[in-house]
């Protein structure tokens, strides 16, 4: 059963999507090639994503995916607390800003009671809520804009077509993102691309981009690009960089704000 090399990885997946583990040496046997080449074509398809090698084989690929509104909320609570308070020190009376949706994000609209004049663009269903609420309460005295969209009910969140057309109209002081993934090689991801592209309309239309982003979000890398870091101007996090990317954080000239502290 000898096969091409393409021929066989294609048969390789097969298997692994029949039964979810495939074994090096049986594979060998099975199309009739030596281990070494087994493990090379093993090494081909996890660098295409599509499995993950584990001693002596290989499993199928786990596709992360984006977790509801809902359970984001109740993930690394604490953490993302920290994270609203820290964000919510860059805002300064009068400015403009744009909080995104995520449940990090919407954090900081618990730290503003002591901000005045503010305006407020939002794509997030809950953080409008939340908006209101305080308004209500005579907690905030700013203005509320609502960006209209396309609705994902799972998400909480507009995007698309008509939130993007929007955003062309507005410039804004600062952008509070959230993002699923910061990577000094691949910049900031998404697990969704139609959330990429708008996410990349509020950064482009802001004067001062800032990232809110939880440690586990360092280092990762998702499947729908937003930008590069180049394009970021402050991270805010509950952690610090990694060591190794200190070099690179002070060629990109980007601030990385944590837990009261600050690296530049």
């Amino acid at each position: 059963m000898s096969l091409a090399g393409e021929e066989r990885r294609i048969g390789i997946m097969t298997l692994l999507n029949e039964k979810g583990k495939v074994i090096a040496s049986e594979l060998s046997q099975l199309f009739e090639v030596s281990t070494e080449t087994i493990r090379r074509d093993l090494d081909e398809l996890e660098k295409d994503n599509k499995l993950k090698k584990v001693y002596g084989g290989a499993v199928k690929f786990k596709v992360e995916v984006e977790p509801a509104h809902y359970e984001r909320e109740i993930i690394r609570a604490e953490a993302k607390r920290k994270i609203g308070f820290l964000a919510a020190g860059l805002i300064e009376d009068n400015d403009v800003i744009v909080i995104d949706e995520g449940s990090t994000a919407l954090q900081i609209i618990h730290f503003l009671d002591n901000k005045h004049n503010l305006t407020i663009l939002t794509s997030s269903i809950p953080a409008l809520m939340l908006l209101i609420e305080h308004q209500k309460r005579g907690i905030f005295d700013g203005k509320i804009i609502f960006i209209g969209g396309e609705v994902n009910a799972k998400h909480l969140r507009v995007s698309g077509p008509i939130a993007e057309k929007i955003m062309e109209d507005f410039f804004v002081n600062k952008s509070f993102v959230s993002v699923d993934g910061i990577s000094l090689e691949h910049g900031v991801t998404s697990y969704d691309y139609d959330r990429s592209f708008f996410t990349r309309k509020l950064i482009n239309c802001s004067e001062t981009s800032i990232v809110v982003a939880d440690h586990s979000k360092i280092a990762k890398r998702t499947v729908a690009k937003i930008t590069d870091l180049a394009d970021i101007h402050i991270v805010v996090s509950d952690q610090a960089p990694p060591e190794e990317w200190a070099a690179g954080l002070d060629n990109l000239n980007l601030r990385w704000i944590h837990d009261s502290k600050e690296v530049n």
